[in-house]
């Protein structure tokens, strides 16, 4: 049940009915009318937008279409009360039996309540991590794994059919460098000193991929020109790369369906096809580029270059795909890889990147356009950066990286279900303080600790009614006699669940599971305020003499525990039944 969209039908209905009866005239769109929580909560429990949105296509004045639409609701027997504000927002108030029957409904479907069909099975790629397989993951990247797979979650949940792809890039110049750096810890592994030049990858990482290679090839590669061993140790040190992102991929709780590799596209068409899509198109043309902003003439050189006219779909300019020499640019793998997706059948494309990758989003925008003809969309979500603080200082990098702190440091400090949550504190594109301190404290300020408490609170209640010879079976809880549940602070807990089913739909549109981090957030703070209220309240406590009382209240703890468990499964999060 979405009590929102309910309300909203409801609204709906009566708009029309009265069109139909001549107060309004008919044919009016009704698309943009909305039902939703107010701004205030002192002003009711829902408003909606509907006198609004419809006075100037009515040419009527706000105030009499709301009067008029106040009195059809008001003739509903869920709603208690339809008050006009201001120009002509209509708040609502529903009698408490509307909102006390979706505690029965979250303990029938459990962690399926809000679930949505939202999505009508429409296939969605979400590519996220593709971080170059040069060393383990760092922490940068452990913040794209979490937005991507918690996205990835969420869309699952709203009604999507979700792939989860993984671009190796180990096409470029980036595994040659791996490859030469490996080859150095392969001498390291014979007795001979390594000489990490500048450029070269200096972290401990690639000590075990010297000894590995070492333990293959023996002391068959020393002394070989680079051209005899580079591509044998680039392959040999790509593939120990990928074992280890996949398995910190693992510890961090994330699994790829689909590993896309950049080297597969070279030297099978595959490129050549997707340019040629494009030029049968009139998207590729020989020209010369504008000198670059801020240099002059005299230090830039124009060059004939292949170029993809990436204007004509809202670019800052046109994008090479071939150099002079013939080469391609690191752009024609991504147009190659992206209509790769493309003829795969997805309906919608999203890409998690660093927001050093900002200068892409255009271009790679432009070309998906283009070669699906406008039928694909694809969303580029940024990614900030991640600052680690301990004591109130920077935390220094890892040793054993050289350059960074790496995703399995994280992982060993504070486990997997921490990183996640916090990862999820703040929305993709603002940067992010993770605080050790914080994040190990068992205080409101410490939102992992808050949610899990919640759970862990609501199942000492379930202990202890069990213990108390009580049937808390959700089977049994469901046939409670949920009018008990009268006091404002039930009910707001109870208002409070009902958003989730809203929620969920507004997070899957927009793409951003944050969302469900806030609201679990919210949804905690709200319960252990009921929580608070009975140590001096002795009504509001969860277990009563009277068992009809206690069977109602219970049920409502258990709705809460149902709703935060379903948030928790969204983000990765196992749900900590006991605080210790």
């Amino acid at each position: 049940m979405n009590l929102f969209a309910d309300i909203r039908e409801l609204v709906v209905a009566e708009l029309q009915a009265l069109m139909a009866s001549g107060v309004l005239p008919s044919g009016l769109d009704l698309s943009q009318v909305a039902v939703e929580p107010p701004r205030d909560a002192g002003h009711g429990e829902m408003a909606t937008n509907a006198a609004m949105v419809l006075a100037k296509p009515a040419g009527m004045q706000p105030r009499a279409i709301a009067d008029e639409l106040a009195v059809r609701l008001m003739e509903d027997p869920r709603v208690a009360g339809a008050d006009v504000a201001g120009p002509g927002f209509l708040n609502l108030r529903l009698h408490p039996a509307a909102w006390q029957g979706l505690v029965r409904e979250v303990l029938v479907k459990g962690t399926d309540f809000g679930r949505s069909a939202m999505g009508g099975g429409r296939k969605v790629n979400v590519e996220f991590v593709s971080a170059n397989p040069t060393g383990p993951m760092h922490v940068a990247h452990a913040r794209g794994a979490v937005v991507g797979d918690a996205l990835a979650s969420l869309l699952d949940f709203a009604g999507h059919a979700v792939t989860r792809e993984y671009y190796i890039n180990d096409g470029g110049g980036q595994v040659d460098v791996l490859a030469r750096s490996a080859y150095e810890r392969y001498r390291e592994a014979h007795g001979l000193s390594p000489e990490i030049a500048e450029g070269l990858y200096p972290g401990d990482y690639l000590i075990p991929v010297g000894q590995a290679l070492k333990d293959k090839y023996g002391d068959s590669l020393l002394g070989r020109p680079e051209g005899e061993w580079l591509a044998d140790v680039r392959t040999f040190a790509t593939d120990m790369m990928m074992a280890t992102i996949r398995d910190d991929l693992k510890a961090l709780g994330v699994t790829m369906d689909v590993y896309s590799s950049e080297k597969a596209l070279y030297g099978t068409g595959r490129i050549e096809a997707a340019i040629e899509r494009l030029r049968g198109l009139g998207l590729i043309y020989e020209g010369v580029l504008e000198p670059p902003k801020g240099k002059t003439p005299e230090d830039w050189e124009p060059r004939e270059q292949t170029l993809f006219r990436s204007t004509a779909f809202g670019d800052d300019l046109d994008r090479p795909v071939k150099k002079s020499d013939g080469s391609w640019t690191y752009f024609a793998p991504d147009i190659a890889y992206h209509y790769d997706k493309v003829t795969r059948g997805f309906d919608e494309l999203i890409n998690i990147f660093g927001a050093d990758h900002s200068g892409y989003v255009k271009r790679l925008k432009a070309v998906v356009s283009a070669l699906s003809e406008n039928k694909v969309n694809l969303d580029i979500k940024l990614i900030q950066l991640v600052k680690l603080l301990k004591g109130g200082q920077v935390v220094k990098m890892s040793k054993r990286a050289g350059t960074f702190v790496t995703l399995r440091d994280l992982i060993d400090e504070v486990g997997p279900d921490v990183v996640r949550f916090v990862m999820l504190t703040r929305k993709n594109d603002v940067p992010l303080d993770f605080d050790f301190d914080k994040v190990t404290e068992q205080s409101k300020d410490n939102p992992v600790f808050y949610v899990q408490y919640a759970n862990a609170r609501v199942n000492s209640i379930l202990r202890k009614a069990r213990d108390a010879g009580l049937d808390v079976s959700d089977a049994s809880l469901s046939s409670a006699h949920l009018a008990h549940l009268g006091h404002e602070a039930e009910l707001a807990v109870i208002r409070k669940l009902g958003e989730w089913p809203r929620l969920v739909e507004i997070a899957a549109k927009a793409h951003e599971p944050h969302r469900v981090a806030f609201y679990l957030y919210e949804l905690a703070s709200d319960f252990h305020g009921l929580w608070n209220k009975g140590n001096d309240d002795d009504s509001l406590r969860f277990i009563q003499e009277d068992t009809a009382i206690s069977a109602a209240k219970i049920a409502l703890a258990r709705a809460v525990g149902v709703v935060i468990c379903a948030g928790l499964g969204i983000l990765g999060v196992t749900p900590v039944e006991e605080m210790r």
